[in-house]
């Protein structure tokens, strides 16, 4: 009753602040003539657009309605493994500290598998498909991530963590996560070597080869640091201006195809005849830009194309 309460707080508290910030950014990014621009680069596309907006709310009612049916299951599943939890926290401040670093940590994983499994990128797309970069791309849920994220969470309810907490915390964190969907907030100090602020989240959705799967982490950028996903926002005097949205733009960005068009092309690679069961295999389960004719590129293949070019131009500026 009291987890549910404090959720129920969360909500009633997050809600009209997310109201508030928005209105303040679309008031913002028009006074000062900002129009969505990367921090620092020339205006190139409007902080907001109808379609666009009505597309993150749309993905984020998708998201929350399968979360909302399914969570008894979830819940149940880190219930049974609560039951047989190996350790207990007595200490509350310990509990809840250690909570949100092991959830931290978890999510870092969910969220870079996401990035480098493509069946799971399958699912994740949808929340790198806008091309704009405000606080409403915070909402632009993926749809079926509640179907199988619980299960990187299930350690946690073995360590003795509660599943209604376990909920609370992540949703606690996520409101963090939206925040950091802006480009109003420039560089935060001392800030960007503890936590993911907007500038390391800017360059998480950008689709310069350099800046991709990179700094994955929800709350802590600590993560990143550790296992080398890390890269800070560049200026403009030493990297190119920012884009955002994915590497290849959809064709059709309807409400169907911006949720299964990955999928779709999943199926047409797997339906190949002119490939073996390994290439299939590859397909699904490789990174995402995979091809066995070399047809694509991953996106350390991108990095690596694009250092090439850097050192090539370097060597012969006339090149």
């Amino acid at each position: 009753m009291v987890e549910n309460l404090r959720e129920q707080i969360l909500i009633l508290v997050s809600s009209p602040l997310y109201l508030i910030i928005i209105g303040l950014e679309v008031l913002l990014s028009n006074y000062r003539h900002r129009d969505g621009h990367h921090h620092g680069s020339p205006a190139t596309r409007k902080a907001y657009t109808w379609k666009d907006t009505f597309t993150n709310l749309y993905l984020m009612l998708l998201n929350s309605g399968i979360d909302l049916l399914f969570r008894g299951i979830y819940v149940f599943i880190l219930d049974f493994c609560y039951r047989h939890h190996w350790i207990s926290i007595t200490n509350v401040f310990s509990y809840w500290f250690l909570l949100l670093l092991a959830e931290d940590f978890l999510y870092y994983w969910l969220h870079r598998w996401d990035h480098e499994v493509r069946l799971f990128w399958a699912v994740h797309v949808t929340h790198h498909s806008s091309e704009h970069m405000n606080f409403t791309v915070g909402f632009r849920s993926s749809v079926f991530q509640p179907l199988y994220r619980f299960v990187y969470f299930i350690p946690l309810a073995f360590l003795g963590f509660k599943p209604l907490d376990i909920v609370f915390m992540y949703s606690a964190t996520q409101i963090w996560g939206i925040f950091v969907h802006t480009e109003l907030i420039g560089k935060m100090g001392w800030l960007e070597y503890i936590l993911v602020t907007p500038s390391h989240h800017r360059v998480h959705h950008a689709s310069n080869p350099r800046y991709l799967d990179k700094n994955m982490g929800m709350f802590l950028i600590i993560w990143d640091q550790l296992f080398g996903t890390f890269q800070p926002e560049l200026g403009p005097e030493e990297y190119q201006p920012t884009r955002y949205g994915l590497t290849k733009p959809m064709e059709n960005p309807g409400p169907v195809d911006v949720i299964f068009h990955e999928w779709k092309a999943i199926g047409q690679d797997v339906a190949r005849e002119d490939i073996g069961w390994k290439e299939k295999w590859q397909y699904v389960f490789g990174p995402p830009g995979w091809s066995h004719d070399g047809s694509r590129q991953t996106s350390e293949q991108m990095r690596q194309a694009e250092d090439l070019e850097s050192l090539d131009f370097a060597a012969d500026p006339q090149f």
